[in-house]
């Protein structure tokens, strides 16, 4: 589990081919050589496991699944990634829950500067954008943040000058793909009202109504 606050930015070394895996081998900050062998790491998002380490240096392996689910496999050597050590018991959750399992792969179609800040917009796929609401949190490439708005299958999000600093997304460009992962309470959420229903459905209006999360129409209020 991992809580989508970057604790630093790595840097690809190098990325062996092997069949259709791969092996990526990531430079880590001094600050994070801590790490040991079989910790888990999230990277863009992506849970992974350190399968060896020298020095600054740690590997990780890659499956024919995590490539076709994630933007992993487009990286680059020399390209920056995001980092993250898995939640320790004793650790402030300073983001929102974050698993470090991808759910789809969106795509920036804006990036305005604004002053020190900058608004990104994210093409969603439905997928995701089911779980995505207004001021709720998302993870794109590892990073928790909040969501300003929903506009159909978009989202708009505003990014602070210390996450433009310490995270990749100051590097990232419009027609970038960046790593989804949507909020874990709203697939519980989801889950739970599929074993309520007779016939396995979405969140609708009459689940809200029933369980006080809206109010219903009721006839006239007087």
């Amino acid at each position: 589990m991992f809580t989508g606050i970057i604790e630093g930015k790595g840097k690809v070394l190098r990325i062996e081919r092997r069949g259709e895996a791969r092996r990526l081998t990531i430079e880590f900050p001094s600050h994070l050589t801590d790490v040991q062998l079989g910790d888990s790491i999230s990277i863009n998002g992506v849970c992974l496991t350190i399968v060896e380490k020298k020095d600054q240096a740690s590997k990780f392996d890659l499956s024919e699944e995590t490539i076709k689910r994630s933007g992993l496999g487009e990286l680059k050597e020399g390209d920056p990634v995001n980092l993250e050590r898995a939640l320790g018991l004793n650790g402030r959750l300073g983001g929102h829950f974050v698993t470090g399992h991808i759910d789809g792969i969106g795509v920036i179609t804006e990036k305005i500067k604004e002053r020190d800040f900058v608004n990104l917009r994210v093409r969603v796929p439905e997928n995701v954008s089911k779980y995505v609401v207004s001021k709720g949190a998302v993870a794109i490439d590892g990073i928790s943040l909040t969501v300003n708005e929903c506009r159909g299958n978009e989202i708009l999000l505003t990014l602070i000058p210390y996450t433009l600093e310490k995270t990749t997304l100051m590097d990232q460009r419009v027609g970038d793909h960046v790593n989804l992962e949507a909020d874990i309470l709203g697939k519980y959420v989801e889950q739970l009202i599929s074993h309520k229903s007779a016939k396995p459905k979405g969140l609708d209006r009459s689940f809200l109504e029933e369980h006080g999360f809206l109010k219903g129409d009721g006839g006239s209020d007087g």
